[in-house]
């Protein structure tokens, strides 16, 4: 019998669209992967950065052919949409708020395929889907499919999934199989101190054979010649433990404690960028709870 699929709701993730013949030209001189390079159908992973290479957050991006779909979390939307105000001057585009327009159901597990069809297997590739007459747009990830659609459509788009096998389940299922797997959280494990390389997101999220954009020039030169100072690390913890609690090695701060999890499989542990004299077989010790935690390279095994 095959396992049922999860099903959680993200609409609140932040949403921007732009249409129009610039859109693509400017939006490659502002965020870190190559959007030009993009067919219509596809997608990518993206920063966009301060001038000195830190994150002001992350974004998909799916090219529809018509126009740019981005989502980020809600914490960088606010960023992502100023970003966009500011440097637009000169570029054919329109800029268009979604977020309160478009739900976002998330399907996660293997079977999602069994409910929802037909994507190629890359992360990111996307088509707009008829699921019991409601329009949406499936989105492959890198845990199942999402469906973008009307927000007027979001609950009887989720009823029909529902009807068809999916099971919803709370967003800790979501956050703990996104630690498992090693992904950071904008606003939980990155922010505006973060330089990609640091959090290892330069294979998904930056192109170093792209044109320039904002921050590339620090994050060309801390992959070919620099070393950083932090990396993301998965923690296996002895016992339960708060985000924000520093991390320490014989008494000196090494980090703080990003996404926690409690693992049906392996017990609790979390995300930190952790300075690199921690390195993975490290013991620390957690703020003041008495907790341990051994430093494991991502994804944990």
């Amino acid at each position: 019998m095959t396992e049922a699929s999860g099903l959680l709701d993200r609409s609140e993730r932040g949403k921007l669209a732009l249409s129009g013949a610039g859109a693509k030209g400017f939006l490659q001189g502002q965020v870190t992967n190559d959007v030009e390079q993009l067919a219509a159908s596809q997608g990518c992973y993206a920063a966009f950065l301060t001038p000195k290479g830190k994150m002001l957050g992350d974004l998909r991006i799916l090219d529809t052919g018509d126009e740019l779909l981005l989502d980020t979390e809600r914490p960088a939307l606010q960023g992502l949409f100023n970003m966009i105000r500011r440097f637009s001057v000169g570029y054919d585009f329109d800029l268009h708020k979604c977020t309160l327009k478009r739900g976002l159901l998330s399907l996660i597990g293997p079977s999602s395929d069994e409910l929802v069809g037909g994507l190629p297997h890359d992360e990111h590739a996307h088509d707009v889907v008829s699921v019991d007459g409601i329009a949406a747009r499936a989105i492959r990830t890198d845990v199942g499919i999402d469906l973008l659609c009307d927000s007027g459509q979001t609950d009887r788009l989720s009823r029909a999934l529902e009807a068809r096998g999916a099971q919803p389940v709370p967003e800790t299922v979501a956050e703990c199989l996104r630690v498992e797997r090693g992904r950071p959280r904008y606003g939980i494990d990155l922010d505006d101190t973060v330089i990609p390389q640091e959090a290892g997101l330069n294979e998904r999220a930056v192109s170093f054979t792209k044109g320039c954009y904002v921050g590339q020039e620090t994050v060309a030169r801390l992959h070919y010649r620099g070393k950083p100072n932090r990396h993301l690390r998965g923690l296996r913890l002895s016992a339960s433990a708060r985000t924000g609690d520093e991390l320490q090695l014989a008494e000196r701060a090494v980090g703080t404690l990003g996404s926690v999890a409690k693992s049906p499989r392996l017990g609790w542990i979390a995300l930190a960028l952790i300075r690199r004299e921690a390195p993975p077989g490290a013991a620390l010790s957690v703020g003041r709870s008495g907790a341990q935690a051994e430093v494991v390279e991502l994804p944990f095994g």
